[in-house]
Parts: C-alpha cells; sequence; structure tokens
C-alpha cells in the first residue's frame, strides 16, 4: 500500500519544515506550498489524501484556498492550521467545510493524532492498484497497456489509466460519472459534460474486449453510474 499524501500549505518556513518532518517521519509522503497562490495550485491539480492549510497566507489568502477546493474537491479531507485566540476563523473554516483544525502553537503527537483521525472518518480513499485481471488478460497501469490472453496488446491513454484504477480500487461499487469527474480528473462537473465518461467507458469496454451489449467486466449500474465487476488485482 502506497503511503498518504499530505499537502501542507503554510508560508512560515520554520512551521512548514517542523510539521513535515514530523509527517515523513510516520511515514507519510509530503507535498508542500509556501504561499497561497502555490496553494491554491496543488490543491486544484496535485494528487494527495489530506491537506493542511494555514489560513493567513501570502497572496490567495486560505479561505478562498479552501473555498476553491470545496467547490472542486468536495470529499478531499481539510484540516485549518490557525493562531490561538483566533475563534472566529477557526468556526468560519469549519463552516466553509474544514474536518477539523489544529492551534498554533501546537505538538507533533496532536497534529499527527488530529490527521490520522481525519482520514480514518473520511469518505473512502481507495489504495492504489498497478494491475488488474481480467478474463481476456491483464491491464497494466505501470505500463499503460492491457496485454491479452491470446498475446496481443493495446495501448491505454492516461485518462483511461485513471479511470480504470479508481474503478478498480472500488470493484464492485457503482461510481457516478460526478464523483469520476471530481475524484479522477479533479474537474467540476457542473462545468463539464459528463458524457465524456460514456466515451471513455465507451472506449474502455472495447480495449477490454467487453461485449457493450451485455458486459461482464465493466457495468453500468442503472441510475448510479459505473462499476467494475469484482476483479483479481
Amino acid at each position: 500500500m502506497d503511503p498518504k499524501r499530505v499537502l501542507v500549505v503554510e508560508d512560515d518556513s520554520a512551521i512548514r519544515q517542523g510539521i513535515v518532518d514530523a509527517l515523513r517521519f510516520a511515514g507519510y509522503d509530503v507535498i508542500q506550498a509556501r504561499n497561497g497562490n502555490e496553494g491554491l495550485t496543488e490543491a486544484l491539480r496535485a494528487t494527495f489524501d489530506l491537506m493542511l492549510l494555514d489560513l493567513i497566507l501570502p497572496g490567495v489568502g486560505g479561505f478562498d484556498i479552501l473555498q476553491a477546493t470545496r467547490e472542486a474537491r468536495p470529499t478531499l479531507p481539510v484540516i485549518i492550521l490557525t493562531a490561538r485566540g483566533e475563534e472566529a476563523d477557526r468556526v468560519q473554516g469549519l463552516r466553509m467545510g474544514a474536518d477539523d483544525y489544529v492551534v498554533k502553537p501546537f505538538s507533533v503527537r496532536e497534529l499527527l493524532a488530529r490527521v490520522e483521525a481525519v482520514l480514518r472518518r473520511s469518505p473512502e480513499r481507495p489504495n492504489h492498484v498497478n494491475k488488474v485481471r481480467f478474463g481476456g488478460g491483464v491491464a497494466d497501469f505501470g505500463r499503460c497497456e492491457i496485454r491479452y490472453s491470446d498475446g496481443e496488446r493495446c495501448d491505454l491513454s492516461e485518462r483511461e489509466v485513471e479511470l480504470l484504477r479508481y474503478l478498480a480500487a472500488n470493484a464492485g461499487r457503482a461510481i457516478s460519472r460526478e464523483e469520476i469527474l471530481l475524484r479522477v480528473w479533479r474537474l467540476n462537473p457542473k462545468r463539464m459534460e459528463t458524457r465524456t465518461i460514456d466515451m471513455h467507458i465507451a472506449n474502455l469496454r472495447d480495449k477490454l474486449r467487453d461485449d457493450s451489449a451485455a458486459p461482464k467486466v465493466l457495468l453500468t449500474v442503472r441510475g448510479k453510474g459505473y462499476m467494475l465487476a469484482a476483479l483479481e488485482k
């Protein structure tokens, strides 16, 4: 299992380095942002499991980052970092969708405990899957290809790999088009036509040699979305 990845958005270099060191020592992978502009960019584009967000930042403010993150990635866990006595900021952050807060100065033990607790109670965040075996062969995400049992091969696009990997990590669960846009491609479904998902599903079925009229691998769940049948990973 790959380690959980945490985005740390903090402009104070000493505090940021202390957080980064503590997280890495605890086994987490870490992404750093030194100001609000970097934080907003990473929050919307990077792949990670939780964000530690300082509210007072140069450039784009913490509240703006939180609002943009909630609009684009509504299920992403966020812990805000606030100064002692700033109760109004903590309340506003929680009302805007933050999962928890840590008051500066804080102990490493408290920080790690809150990170662990928020990740534990957050929506399911699937493990990375490298390969999926199906009746006609194996999809190898590292090589971006499908190898069929008859010896032939077929390339997978980056988007197809991302989609199939997410479905495989959630095999047996119906995934909505909106969830795919939000959680896989980091796109806002309000601004994106969800039919593009149908097109990618059709292409994947073709590459998986799955009968579109009666699919057995990549299933359509009426009224909910798509589901990958439980397969060997």
